[in-house]
């Protein structure tokens, strides 16, 4: 099955198989292996130095770009992915809008390594109704992250769209979390689509990476630009593991998802836990505006422990649950996120869910949720 080949009609499972396979031709593997090269033979085509363009890169961008609906550019990481359309974008003395309560280190990088731009943060379950009275007024761009990460909390990216194209403002959507299969922003008329694919998108917390789809071909070519002349540029072989790992990529969703839910439904209610937060369901207050707006949930919960110990104290009393950053993994793992200095109570833990049974998670978290007692 070719790349032309990949209809969008097919279902999620079918397109992460083929998205950016070659042609098949007998006797050569179904992807060629990584490409390695600094210079290439000059000829007639346009590649000339990996710096600008490498094969590789070019068999996942097609991936990506089949699965997000417009062309799409791969970085080293998903905060260069970030900085990428900060800086393509942006002139000195813009403004720009970003979440308060997204990921820290976009805030950070604005704040300590690109202090020239105009900065102002509006919270996500917000910024729709402040965007909606005008709040994006003089803005060059908004870049919101829905599912929020760590909160959860989630974004009208229609609302939020239609007043940008009112105030001529760009819009930017990091998509982390929910990936091409669980939102397409770019459907949305959003101008930029970015994530970190270290996360769910890969899975396998064995690379870092990251990606921007994009609405038209111009903006791409912009962001390609940007890259070959800073030389943020990925490597060959992390990107063919990227590749790789985008044929699971629905299998993995489906299970994260499920555990997600089972884990949220076990714990809601536990007498040691407060807070909990999962959108799909019925009770949770983002619930309407998710199940609207995404095509399928996600595999991370949040909730409050008392404090720091207790978390110490679950994560010691559970045999499945690993401690660690990040999310979107084979693994469960829980963050602590106060540690990082988001803005949440020492007891916040962000759960990630992996892809173990089922039945075996919810009953190793209910066994050291219980462990901890009551809340005092």
């Amino acid at each position: 099955m070719s790349r032309e080949r990949v209809s969008p009609q097919y279902g999620d499972g079918t397109r992460v198989v083929a998205a950016g396979q070659p042609p098949a031709v007998a006797g050569e593997p179904f992807r060629p292996g990584p490409v390695f090269a600094a210079p290439y033979h000059l000829g007639p085509d346009t590649r000339f130095y990996a710096r600008n363009e490498n094969p590789t890169w070019s068999a996942f961008e097609q991936a990506l770009g089949a699965l997000e609906g417009g062309p799409a550019v791969v970085f080293p990481s998903g905060m260069a992915a970030a900085s990428a359309v900060l800086q393509s974008v942006l002139r000195p003395g813009d403004r720009v809008v970003v979440p308060s309560d997204g990921y820290y280190q976009v805030r950070g990088v604005l704040a300590e390594e690109l202090p020239w731009y105009e900065v102002v943060t509006v919270p996500t379950a917000e910024v729709a109704g402040w965007a909606g009275e005008g709040g994006l007024a003089g803005a060059t761009l908004v870049l919101v992250e829905t599912p929020s990460n760590p909160g959860l909390d989630v974004c009208d990216l229609a609302a939020v769209t239609a007043a940008a194209q009112a105030a001529g403002c760009l819009v930017a959507v990091d998509n982390t979390m929910a990936t091409p299969l669980g939102q397409r922003p770019l459907d949305f008329g959003v101008d930029f689509s970015l994530a970190s694919d270290t996360k769910a998108l890969t899975g396998h917390s064995d690379l870092v990476l990251g990606h921007v789809a994009c609405r038209d071909a111009e903006r791409a070519a912009r962001l390609l630009a940007w890259r070959t002349r800073t030389g943020v540029v990925p490597g060959p072989f992390e990107v063919w593991l990227a590749h790789r790992s985008l044929g699971t990529l629905d299998l993995r969703l489906h299970r994260q998802a499920t555990n997600a839910r089972a884990l949220a439904e076990a714990l809601s209610g536990h007498p040691a836990i407060g807070g909990l937060r999962y959108p799909w369901l019925a009770e949770d207050p983002a619930h309407d505006l998710a199940t609207a707006q995404m095509l399928r949930p996600s595999g991370v919960v949040v909730f409050d422990l008392a404090d720091e110990a207790a978390v110490d104290a679950f994560l010691a009393a559970s045999r499945l649950a690993l401690a660690a950053t990040s999310f979107g993994g084979l693994h469960t793992t829980v963050d602590r996120r106060a540690r990082w200095g988001d803005a949440v109570a020492p007891g916040f833990v962000r759960v990630s869910c992996g892809v173990e049974d089922t039945a075996d998670l919810v009953a190793d978290f209910v066994a050291a949720a219980d462990s901890l007692g009551s809340r005092p």
